[in-house]
């Protein structure tokens, strides 16, 4: 008999379904939407307080919950109650991102029930989250398919940074997760950088995302840039471009005056430790070394776009 299963965040509700276990899953977050279809499953958290819309809004408010000792997001107590989830697979990294684990702790207590599994994901680097998959799989009774996932993904990553190897160049790529304030990307994202050719500015592996004020930007002159806003899809961050503007040394930057400057799907790609962060590299290996990945560039044409001058997507 398999598992139920509820996952309660988009990462790992992919990890399901890498797995082959797309059919045990009963229950995901609010924010789960791939594969295509996983969003018509019964949502099984909500967030505490509606958000406003601009990036920094967004910030103040988030903010402003945490530091009334809240989580961002809550728990569906009673629907958790009628789904009855033999496995709970959630995360204890970042609790803007998802329900913390304590929250998902607490309701488990509340409904007494002590008979279900919970897998916690926290991956700073990449190998936490190829780890991350072989776990889920384990807790799925689907061991050998994680595994034969897992190693694809590390084969696919290793496929890529030799191609990149063969490049001429290393440049220097900062890559950006929020604009307002600026944020620079941590964790998983400077091997990222590595593994597509480039040098990352500002980070290491494992390092949480640091907030950068525009004379500390001004500083640095990377090669590309990379934004890719938490949760925002090009759409949406298309919305954001004039910030780009006021809240980085726009006219002194090389990449800007070059078109080394890039906007991804940062709600798709980049910010989801899941199994598709070998898409992301692709993504990026496109814009660190445009020829060599001239494929690459045309399979992502709708993931990512660059930004003109003039703060327009080309």
């Amino acid at each position: 008999m398999q598992p139920r299963v509820v996952s309660l965040l988009p990462s790992a509700t992919e990890m399901v379904c890498a797995v082959g276990a797309r059919q045990d899953l009963v229950g995901v977050s609010h924010e789960c939407d791939f594969p295509a279809g996983v969003e018509s499953l019964p949502h099984l958290t909500r967030p505490r307080r509606v958000l406003p819309h601009g990036s920094g809004a967004i910030d103040r408010a988030v903010r402003s919950i945490l530091t009334d000792a809240l989580s961002v997001y809550e728990v569906e107590v009673e629907r958790l109650r009628e789904l009855r989830p033999d496995v709970i697979v959630t995360q204890d990294l970042c609790d803007v991102c998802a329900v913390s684990l304590d929250d998902v702790r607490r309701a488990l207590r509340e409904l007494a029930r002590e008979d279900v599994e919970i897998v916690s994901c926290t991956p700073m680097r990449l190998a936490d989250v190829w780890d991350d998959l072989r776990r889920v799989g384990t807790a799925l009774g689907r061991s050998a398919a994680a595994e034969t996932a897992a190693a694809d993904l590390e084969r696919r990553c290793a496929a890529l940074a030799e191609r990149a190897r063969a490049a001429d160049t290393r440049p220097s790529v900062l890559t950006l997760e929020w604009l307002d304030p600026v944020m620079v990307g941590g964790t998983w994202m400077p091997e990222l950088v590595r593994l597509a050719g480039g040098v990352p500015l500002v980070t290491s592996p494992g390092d949480h995302a640091p907030t950068l004020d525009l004379a500390a930007l001004a500083a640095l002159d990377p090669d590309v840039v990379l934004i890719k806003p938490c949760g925002f899809d090009l759409a949406r961050s298309r919305e954001e471009l004039e910030l780009l503007a006021t809240r980085l040394p726009w006219q002194e930057w090389s990449a800007v005056e070059r078109g080394r400057v890039f906007v991804a799907d940062g709600n798709a790609y980049f910010n989801r430790p899941g199994p598709r962060l070998i898409e992301s590299l692709e993504i990026l290996c496109a814009c660190v070394h445009p020829t060599p990945f001239a494929d690459l560039a045309q399979k992502h044409a709708a993931g990512f776009r660059r930004v003109t001058p003039a703060l327009e997507l080309a």
